[in-house]
């Protein structure tokens, strides 16, 4: 797995992490890691690129579902969330999705993590979503 950083204008500065690979239990924590050290830095908006990763193992799903607990964390009322997200109100505003392929989309769907994150398909949508 390949990971890279860039950085995008919209209302808010967006960090923009690029995944290239699998995210399975082999290179989960590689991602993770390098998610949660653009936190620590002062990312407080993260756009996930997964353009070009074909393949998202539960492991995966585990480190995304830790880089949007370290985001919400200290911005959010965890009472509040998870009434929106029963409710099928809430989306993260601090952590979204660009371009799953098809089969990480079905993950992500199935996994019900599309009730929380938003899901985009071009990267200015995305931006512009912050």
């Amino acid at each position: 797995m390949e990971l890279s950083v860039s950085q995008a204008q919209g209302r808010v500065p967006v960090t923009v992490l690029h995944v290239k690979g699998n995210i399975d239990s082999t290179s989960y924590q590689e991602f993770q890691t390098q998610a949660e050290t653009l936190i620590a830095d002062g990312a407080h908006e993260l756009l996930v690129d997964l353009r070009e990763v074909p393949y998202m193992s539960s492991a995966g799903l585990r480190a995304l579902n830790q880089i949007y607990n370290k985001l919400r964390a200290s911005t959010e009322d965890t009472n509040t969330v998870t009434k929106g997200v029963t409710a099928g109100t809430y989306k993260s505003p601090h952590l979204k999705l660009l371009s799953p392929s098809a089969r990480v989309l079905e993950t992500l769907k199935m996994s019900g993590f599309d009730m929380f994150l938003d899901i985009h398909s071009t990267l200015d949508a995305a931006v512009a979503s912050f």
